[in-house]
């Protein structure tokens, strides 16, 4: 059953990638209004997540990003479909432009490792291509359950001769190694942690269990840390990459005010395309100490 399963997540992949960029925008677009109009768990998500982080919003402007975020989601989706299929060289034509190139020289120029850090913004399996065209990174990652599915992205994901760590105990050890040495790697900072892993910080407002993983590879700029998105243009014909240097209080010695703004890093990015950050992930899911369940 896992390989029917399996066999059929690829086919599918491959069928999106064989439409034509704008069809492919489409089709997410309209799985995404579908997600929006019809009773479903990721519409509830994204509308409890964005009540909280947006409280003074409007209602009826709320509304709309929940629909406008849902169907950048499934834009993400048929578009990562791409990503996943396509040789690298093509998913790198859709990179039209970048923004603070000079913050990834300077870092480079270190002679230090690099951290980058993303976070589930945007188009992250672009941004993959993108970091591994102009790096040798090795790149964190959640291996899905289906092995056919893990299977394909391994391959499309190192096709520039990067790394892949699965999120256990040898890859993390082989990241910081690679670091120290060095080396660039790429993190999403933004999986709810295990709570001895993280520390509650502010994310839009709310007190959000964030991870200590980075702030501790950086410390005493131990690594040099840069953030890093890839951001869907308002035409829809490709990405820019925005790259954003740390803020200093990152490689603090302070665990709290160091994982504060690892989150603030992230939240500056979301906040220029906010419907464009998955906001149907439970981000939210462990809350403090007393305090309600949201999901």
């Amino acid at each position: 059953m896992e390989k029917l399963k399996g066999a059929l997540v690829v086919g599918f992949l491959r069928l999106f990638a064989l439409l034509p960029w704008r069809a492919a925008q489409a089709v997410g677009a309209a799985i995404g209004w579908l997600m929006w109009r019809l009773p479903n768990r990721s519409r509830e998500v994204v509308r409890i997540n964005l009540a909280k982080c947006f409280p003074h919003m409007d209602a009826a402007e709320r509304e709309r990003l929940v629909g406008a975020s849902l169907r950048d989601i499934g834009r993400t989706l048929t578009e990562s479909s791409c990503a996943w299929i396509w040789p690298a060289q093509k998913s790198l034509r859709m990179i039209r432009r970048v923004d603070g190139v000079e913050v990834w020289e300077r870092a480079k120029a270190s002679g230090k490792g690099v951290v980058f850090i993303s976070s589930h913004l945007g188009n992250w399996e672009l941004l993959l291509q993108y970091v591994s065209s102009i790096s040798q990174p090795i790149i964190l990652y959640r291996p899905p359950k289906l092995r056919a599915v893990d299977e394909l992205l391994v391959r499309q994901r190192t096709q520039l001769g990067n790394q892949l760590a699965p999120s256990t105990k040898e890859g993390i050890l082989n990241l910081i190694k690679t670091v120290r040495k060095g080396g660039v790697a790429g993190i999403a900072a933004d999986p709810e942690p295990s709570l001895s892993s993280g520390l509650f910080v502010p994310f839009f407002g709310v007190p959000t269990l964030t991870s200590k993983f980075v702030p501790s590879l950086v410390q005493g700029h131990k690594a040099e840390a840069v953030f890093i998105h890839a951001l869907r243009l308002d035409d829809g014909s490709g990405y820019r990459v925005v790259i954003e240097e740390a803020d200093e209080a990152l490689y603090g010695d302070d665990p709290e005010a160091a994982v504060a703004a690892l989150s603030a890093g992230i939240e500056k990015q979301v906040r220029i395309a906010p419907s464009q950050y998955m906001w149907s992930m439970k981000r939210f899911k462990k809350r403090p100490a007393g305090e309600q369940k949201w999901y």
